[in-house]
């Protein structure tokens, strides 16, 4: 179904997510799907950005929008950036001393002993502080390296439990992970090569958001071709602001939310109206409506979520012709949704 009109730009290599329901193990079957002559797409739920950055590899133009800005600060640095790497002089700046102890204390003074320990907490805060001190997309590329170092350095590479000292001083698990007991500086220079070898040009102008997914399809400025949608899944897969409410707070730096409960979650919580049983379907009636200018679709699902694949075909039938594409898990990785025998399903939709 797929002939792109581009150069590809496959030498550059995605950095390895650890992100749970990342789409990076299904670019393939998605890209099948991608209707010829495809130039503009819309990765609107982008989340780890493996997806948008396939379609940048592809040559196409790509706009990438995650609410959470965690995930926006990905797309800045490796869909939006062109050319812009980390030097050695940056390195420097960034593990400096803190420039405003007094101003960048937020993860020492909230997350002391849950996930770090204190001389830790005070390393990532400097860190805070003179990321400032580079250009925004630099900046960007360097919370996305540092946002990926802390999921690298707790168990499950998740924020939801309060377990991460305890496994960092297990040798068994420091066994099996050895970034558990190793300093976060020297996990974000092992991966600054990494991130530096993904930032290339596809000869586009992409552009990453941090925007509500149905305001900014309801507001695009340009025509677009090809609409990606992977919505949470309601139901099937963990909340992602639980689960890395941490990688968030860290790039916020909030001065005015309460931080609650064990792992000292934000509050309140940002509502993307589609995590919820009680909002998500008149969340979609909202989305597809306001997608029918786009003329092809894909959106990924999963048969465990809510609303089930017949209410979902029903719903976008309003707008698109409905082919449904499924693949089944055979091993339980990837969060609730992705257990053995569950399907990962593709909706794909054209034009009436």
């Amino acid at each position: 179904m797929i002939n792109c009109l581009f150069e590809d730009f496959f030498s550059h290599k995605f950095p390895q997510p650890q992100y749970l329901g990342a789409k990076a193990k299904h670019l393939a079957w998605i890209g099948k799907h991608i209707p010829k002559n495809t130039k503009i797409v819309l990765d609107a739920f982008s989340g780890s950005q493996s997806v948008a950055f396939y379609m940048k590899q592809k040559g196409f133009k790509v706009l990438t929008n995650d609410f959470l800005n965690f995930n926006n600060q990905i797309g800045k640095s490796l869909i939006e950036n062109k050319t812009e790497k980390l030097s050695d002089r940056d390195l420097e700046v960034l593990f400096q001393k803190n420039r405003k102890p007094s101003e960048f204390n937020l993860i020492e003074n909230i997350f002391k002993n849950i996930f770090f320990d204190e001389s830790e907490c005070k390393i990532i805060d400097s860190f805070r502080s003179n990321v400032e001190l580079l250009s925004p997309i630099k900046k960007s590329l360097a919370l996305a390296i540092m946002n990926r170092s802390l999921t690298r350095k707790v168990t499950m590479g998740h924020f939801a439990h309060t377990k991460a000292l305890e496994y960092a001083n297990n040798p068994d698990r420091i066994k099996r992970n050895r970034n558990l007991a190793r300093p976060i500086k020297s996990i974000f220079w092992d991966l600054v090569k990494e991130y530096n070898n993904a930032v290339f040009d596809n000869k586009q102008d992409n552009k990453s958001f941090n925007k509500d997914a149905i305001d900014m399809i309801s507001n695009l400025s340009e025509p677009v071709d090809l609409l990606y949608l992977d919505p949470p899944y309601c139901g099937s897969h963990p909340d992602y602001q639980n689960f890395y409410h941490l990688l968030e707070t860290f790039t916020e730096y909030w001065k005015d939310k309460e931080f609650k409960n064990g792992i000292k979650h934000y509050f309140p919580k940002r509502n993307s109206g589609f995590d919820t049983k009680k909002d998500i379907i008149d969340s979609f009636d909202k989305m597809f409506a306001a997608a029918n200018k786009i003329p092809y679709w894909i959106v990924s699902y999963n048969d465990r979520s809510y609303p089930s694949q017949e209410k979902m075909i029903e719903m976008i039938g309003k707008y698109k012709n409905v082919i449904l594409d499924k693949k089944q898990y055979n091993n339980d990785v990837g969060g609730k949704g992705s257990v053995k025998g569950s399907h990962e399903l593709l909706f794909i939709c054209s034009p009436k």
